[in-house]
């Protein structure tokens, strides 16, 4: 397993979800407020799409990291 990458995709996985996170809550508390329950289209807004990528790449260098044998 190569470390480095490793890291670096942990590091991608966590900042994508916590970055994830933050941005359905301001777009929950833009259009729903606080006392209304969200939708489940929140997940298809369009902010969140960059999280999405942010997640994807940290899971293609994990996989990445797991089968190279440097």
């Amino acid at each position: 397993m190569e470390w480095t990458l490793g890291f670096a995709a942990i590091a991608l996985l966590v900042i994508g979800l916590i970055g994830q996170a933050f941005e359905m809550r301001k777009i929950k508390q833009t259009l729903y407020g606080d006392e209304q329950l969200g939708s489940p289209i929140i997940f298809t807004n369009k902010k969140n799409f960059k999280w999405y990528g942010v997640i994807g790449v940290g899971i293609v260098l994990w996989y990445i990291a797991e089968r190279s044998t440097f």
